[in-house]
């Protein structure tokens, strides 16, 4: 057993690195452990090494200095290389090992492969050791920068969650407790639009409709955005129900603005689904009010279908209004983004983005295809194995 006595902490590079490397050799042939530190020399490695028989030696030696690279004989009088696979994972070591053997069957050499062991090379062609070693050093290497950039990955999301989840907290709080003051401000803005109405001049009149009209915008607002904040502060667990009678109780909870449109809907028939109800009736009705909302000259004709993938319920609510222009696409989803003015079409721009926090929630995803002035379809998919939050 040649090398210095000393063990560093060794550097895994892809050639001969400039550290020490430790190999912990299992070998029962004194014959055969020369030969291979001959090979480890030949190949300008800078090295310490260790020779164990015997299955307790080689876990004090482990314990003792965590070696670089195991090489274990593939079959010991007492035990074997892949013995000290077992004992590696025991002991939580990642640590390469390599097995070396005076005859190894491709059968076999596959089977080892499978169950852990790095790489494998005959007594017979120790030259090829260098290489097998360069190689398991390259992938622990790519393994532990893996890990890391893993870690890095697992920390950040955890960061982003645990911001979202204070966000999302922030919000429900700030407007569930600016309802009560808010809507005091309301209240008084209309007593005194009342009360003073044409006694005051014109600009004092026009002065106090601006702040009930916006102190109830404000109320609609604060509304939206708690409703936002619920779909996960409120969440119901995922169960399974019946869509067709979902969407049945939507459409009668539409019937003033489908009877006042004159619009006509249709159906097909909907699945079972896993699903929070009250979350899936809320995109179904922000999705058909939609449809009824931004219809063209004509009455609105709103269809409502789902079709069955390997995976997913692919749900579709189709129109045929006044179309969604593709440069505007990109920020229908976001909250409070209008397409429209006030004056054109009521409403807070929150329903969309709702829907889409609601089906991302459940483990789908929505978006839409629209042809300005034809029509629009919006699609949502909910996965058949409930693999939503």
């Amino acid at each position: 057993m040649s090398g210095e006595a000393a063990v560093l902490t060794p550097q895994l590079v892809e050639a001969a690195p400039p550290e020490k490397l430790h190999f912990l050799m299992v070998e029962d042939n004194p014959v055969d452990v020369e030969l291979v530190q001959r090979e480890l020399r030949r190949a300008e490695f800078d090295f310490t090494s260790v020779a164990v028989q015997t299955p307790e030696d080689f876990i004090c030696e482990l314990r003792a200095h965590c070696p670089t690279i195991v090489l274990a004989d593939y079959n010991l009088p007492q035990w074997s290389g892949m013995e000290a696979l077992d004992i590696l994972r025991r002991e939580k070591l990642d640590t390469p090992l390599i097995l070396i053997s005076g005859a190894l069957g491709e059968v076999n050499a596959v089977e080892c492969l499978k169950q852990g062991a790095t790489d494998y090379v005959l007594k017979g062609a120790l030259a090829r050791l260098p290489v097998a070693i360069r190689r398991a050093l390259e992938e622990r290497r790519l393994h532990e920068q893996r890990n890391r950039a893993e870690e890095a990955l697992a920390r950040h999301v955890e960061e982003l969650r645990r911001s979202n989840a204070e966000l999302e907290q922030f919000a429900y709080v700030a407007s569930h407790d600016l309802q009560e003051p808010l809507r005091m401000v309301a209240s008084y803005a209309e007593l005194l639009a009342e009360r003073y109405k044409g006694k005051l001049d014109d600009r004092a009149d026009m002065y106090i409709k601006y702040a009930v009209e916006g102190a109830r915008r404000m109320q609609t607002l604060i509304h939206d955005l708690l409703a936002y904040a619920r779909v996960t502060s409120a969440a119901r667990p995922l169960q399974p129900i019946d869509s067709s009678v979902v969407l049945a109780d939507v459409i009668q909870q539409l019937r003033a603005a489908i009877e006042g449109s004159q619009a006509e809907i249709k159906s097909e028939a909907m699945p079972m689904v896993s699903a929070d109800e009250g979350q899936l009736r809320q995109v179904f009705q922000n999705l058909i009010a939609n449809a009824i909302k931004f219809h063209g000259d004509g009455p609105p004709h709103v269809e409502i279908r789902a079709e069955s993938t390997e995976k997913m319920w692919n749900f579709a609510v189709a129109d045929d209004g006044i179309g969604i222009p593709e440069e505007s696409g990109r920020r229908l989803f976001q909250m409070f983004q209008r397409l429209h003015t006030r004056e054109e079409y009521e409403g807070s721009g929150i329903g969309l983005a709702i829907s889409k926090r609601i089906v991302e929630r459940h483990g789908g995803s929505i978006w839409f295809d629209s042809v300005p002035g034809k029509g629009t379809t919006f699609h949502f998919t909910i996965p058949k194995n409930g693999g939503g939050k």
